[in-house]
């Protein structure tokens, strides 16, 4: 059973997008997650699945579309709750963060017959995507999260356990304002890019 996993935080003023503070206020920057979700989500919602799972930090608000499971993030580092949302998988898996709101279902389509294991590189050094064919969570554990070279290191410990890894196209976080700006500019369709738009229209940023 293949299952698509979104691993999230509820859009919620001074918990999310800190680092786009300023030039947005914490409201904004809320807003622009949540919009960053809502395309995420949706997207999720069109790619064949078995199943698809919401593990979130927070509670679910009108931004969730139906057709998810909402499970509840566990306590401990990113890495630990990385690990907790696949432990709960028997198939294929692959998770995904909400920070890239210019996925696309064919980028989210992945086959594992030829492999074992996938990783998508961030333009950062980290990863917005992560996929096993056989879920171990003890592959995620203890990985340093939040370095400009955690992605490598992912790749590596896949690696290192004999997994066959496929890397998927390079993607680039919204992390930044720039980085907001070159997303929305990759993605003029999205909520996040109209979002991104009134605001700018509005202050001049």
């Amino acid at each position: 059973m293949t299952t698509l996993l979104v691993i999230a935080k509820e859009p919620r003023p001074g918990r999310v997008k800190t680092r786009l503070t300023p030039p947005f206020t914490p409201e904004e920057a809320a807003a622009l997650a949540e919009a960053s979700l809502a395309d995420t989500l949706h997207t999720v919602a069109r790619t064949p699945a078995d199943r698809r799972v919401l593990v979130l930090d927070g509670s679910p608000g009108p931004w969730l579309p139906p057709g998810f499971d909402v499970v509840p993030q566990c306590a401990g580092g990113l890495d630990a709750r990385l690990a907790d949302a696949f432990a709960g998988c028997t198939g294929p898996a692959l998770l995904i963060g909400m920070d890239t709101p210019q996925v696309t279902p064919e980028l989210l389509t992945v086959d594992f017959a030829d492999c074992d294991a996938c990783v998508g590189p961030a333009e950062d050094g980290g990863f917005w995507a992560v996929g096993m064919a056989r879920p171990d969570p003890g592959l995620l554990r203890g990985v340093p999260m939040s370095l400009p070279v955690t992605g490598a290191l992912q790749r590596e410990r896949l690696v290192a356990a004999g997994l066959r890894v496929r890397e998927l196209p390079r993607l680039r976080d919204v992390d930044t304002a720039a980085d907001a700006r070159a997303v929305a500019g990759l993605a003029p369709q999205t909520r996040f890019a109209a979002r991104l738009a009134r605001f700018t229209t509005v202050t001049g940023r």
